[in-house]
């Protein structure tokens, strides 16, 4: 997300709405140590079973009695207010005015899992109390999230595993298998297992599986497994995804069902995540099954396939990027280096552009007072061993750049009445030999802009110094990017989005989960 409020703001708003089906959501009332100023003021919760729609129900008291003190719901471990200060926003809220009294939270859109409640001081982060953690448990019949999907890749001869333990809302109590090839097994905790036979080389294995509710509910999907020969590459073809979650989806109802939707549907392999809210990149990973790298509270890699390597945390390198080794085939000993980066969010070059009206040169000034041109030229300072060794092992730079590219805005293809600019964002990943690869599939800019801001805002509502712009379009642009160099060769590339996003205030109920479309790139891996 570019756009990004004051924290309180943030936090404060009534539109993040966690993703599942209603359940029943057991309470109690376990503290969490205090890591900053000792609080004064005590919380507590019913200890007891809701059901579906039924409010969580919160006592508290406080000397500091405030009419802007707020309860905030959070998931734990999550994006909460660990150490009094903002991470990402509350899944819901209340004001709480008085010295004592009691408040109701609801729980509609949120997912079964573990929460914490805080109880926070007049429209900021400082506890009033010791939080209390709680649970959210499902009573809902199961249902996979979508009806057939693929698993990662197999080999025929060798050992095989996945699960689909994840990708089922509602109680389950255990998984079969309803029909399919003999090779696959279903175990009653989702596990997929087997060996592919050398007689199912290069075929797609298509299998039945059932989910199961104590009450012998169930719920049905058709899974898909390709199997490989034994001497041909595991992963010919590489689909990898740039995907800013917007605060990890919380935006959006259902967002996590939703999420994971999309993500089968498409048969994604690996994911650069920005705007995991702390625990996105590790809920997504576990409910598919697949490795993850939870990079800090923004940043994070998914991947289909085993991740043997992860860099430094932001927090350790100072630069907002995080990198992961994927090993795409063990056989073979293939990899790819995989990099991903949330760039600065302001001042915005297309605002300074389109509103500003500002020359060039001061544009690019611009672009260095945001730092953006800072941080990539020390990330790609970073990848410099990778990028001399892409010959062996390919190079993917993705993220959210939070600016253009000198590919778009040229002499040909004018934005705002500008012809070329040198956005040192683009140029730089270009300097170093990497190719963009939504370019290098679509080499027009003006038949094929691929914009990813925004596909929800589309009018301007202020701020950035160009307040007088409000109400005006939103200046919509390409500033997400997926960047390679080495031995993989783009066969497609595009700006992705689910169904037809309604701009907001009305986006509660999208498909799609975010605030910008995400880059899908296909390769065929030489």
């Amino acid at each position: 997300m570019r756009l990004i409020l004051p924290a309180a703001t943030v936090a404060l708003t009534a539109l993040a709405l966690a993703a599942a089906p209603a359940g029943a959501v057991s309470l109690s009332a376990t503290p969490i140590p205090a890591t900053a100023t000792a609080p004064d003021g005590t919380l507590s919760l019913t200890s007891a079973t809701v059901g579906a729609g039924e409010p969580i129900k919160v006592s508290y008291s406080t000397p500091r009695p405030h009419p802007k003190n707020w309860i905030g719901l959070y998931t734990d471990p999550g994006n909460g207010p660990v150490e009094e200060k903002y991470v990402g926003p509350s899944l819901k809220w209340v004001y709480i005015p008085d010295a004592t009294g009691t408040a109701t939270l609801p729980t509609d859109g949120l997912e079964p899992g573990d929460y914490v409640v805080y109880a926070l001081a007049a429209d900021g982060y400082a506890w009033l109390a010791a939080p209390a953690k709680l649970r959210i448990v499902s009573n809902e019949p199961p249902r996979f999230v979508t009806g057939a999907f693929t698993l990662r890749n197999a080999r025929a001869g060798s050992p095989y595993t996945a699960t689909v333990k994840g990708l089922v809302r509602g109680s389950v109590d255990r998984f079969a298998k309803v029909s399919g090839p003999a090779w696959v097994e279903v175990a009653a905790d989702g596990s997929i297992t087997g060996t592919p036979p050398a007689s199912a080389s290069a075929k797609t294995a298509t299998f039945e599986v059932e989910a199961r509710a104590a009450n012998g509910e169930p719920a049905t999907a058709t899974v898909r497994v390709r199997i490989r020969p034994a001497g041909a590459p595991l992963v010919p073809e590489l689909k990898a995804l740039s995907w800013n979650l917007w605060h990890g989806g919380s935006q959006v109802r259902d967002s996590r069902e939703k999420q994971l939707k999309f993500l089968l549907d498409r048969d994604i392999d690996v994911v650069g995540v920005q705007e995991s809210s702390g625990t996105g990149t590790k809920a997504l990973g576990e409910a598919l099954g697949w490795d993850y790298f939870q990079a800090g509270p923004d940043l994070g890699v998914l991947s289909r396939y085993p991740i043997t390597a992860r860099g430094p945390l932001p927090s350790e390198s100072g630069l907002p990027m995080s990198n992961v080794r994927i090993r795409i085939d063990e056989r073979r000993g293939s990899e790819v280096a995989l990099w991903n980066v949330h760039l600065g969010y302001t001042p915005y070059g297309p605002y300074d552009a389109c509103f500003g009206k500002m020359p060039v040169d001061r544009l690019l000034a611009r672009e260095a007072e945001s730092g953006r041109a800072r941080q990539i030229e020390s990330i790609m300072t970073a990848m410099s061993a990778d990028l001399k060794a892409a010959s062996r092992t390919p190079v993917l730079l993705m993220g959210d750049f939070n600016a253009p590219s000198h590919l778009d805005w040229t002499d040909a293809n004018p934005h705002c009445g500008y012809g070329y600019v040198p956005w040192p964002t683009s140029r730089m990943p270009a300097k170093a030999g990497m190719r963009d690869t939504f370019r290098v599939a679509n080499p027009n800019p003006a038949a094929e802009p691929g914009i990813t801001w925004s596909p929800i805002y589309k009018t301007f509502t202020g701020g950035y110094g160009h307040d007088s712009h409000a109400g005006k379009p939103e200046p919509q642009d390409r500033i997400d990017f997926i960047h390679v160099k080495g031995r993989l060769s783009v066969l497609a590339s595009d700006a992705v989005v689910e169904g037809t996003p309604q701009p907001i205030p009305g986006h509660q109920d999208n498909a799609w989960t975010s605030d910008h479309a995400a880059v899908l790139t296909v390769f065929r891996v030489r």
